[in-house]
């Protein structure tokens, strides 16, 4: 598996416009426009950072995890996302190390990426998602 870098590391918020003014506030950062991803539950925002983002997550509906991620903990950081070159060979290399897995094949990411999540039982209590960009 090639890890690419780290792509961004995103937050579960409550109100989208809030986050990402206040980055253009605080550092005159724009955010970029919101997206749906209704296969995820989210609607969501990137505000881009040098080489990699953060993006911003608000739950579309009560049965998003985002939804019950921020009634637990509060708005703040939900996972860290890594840049792979081959998805679904990331995924066969961690499952050949028994590694649990969220999903066990790649779903639809935003920007037409392809994503899948790693369990944090199996990372020490992290949740990352393997990230490929769309490629064509």
């Amino acid at each position: 598996m090639k890890i690419l870098g780290l792509h961004h590391v995103a937050a579960a918020v409550d109100n989208l416009e809030k986050y990402s003014s206040l980055f253009e506030t605080l550092f005159g950062i724009e955010a970029s426009s919101i997206e749906t991803n209704p296969a995820n539950k989210v609607a969501l925002s990137f505000v881009r950072l040098g080489n990699s983002e953060l993006e911003f997550l608000k739950p579309l509906d009560d049965n998003s995890p985002i939804y019950k991620f921020l009634q637990k903990r509060g708005p703040g950081i939900h996972h860290i996302c890594l840049l792979v070159d081959d998805i679904r060979g990331a995924l066969d290399e961690l499952k050949a190390k028994n590694i649990n897995m969220i999903d066990q094949n790649p779903r639809q990411g935003a920007n037409g990426s392809l994503i899948a999540f790693i369990h944090p039982e199996s990372t020490g209590g992290i949740l990352i998602e393997l990230k490929q960009e769309n490629i064509g």
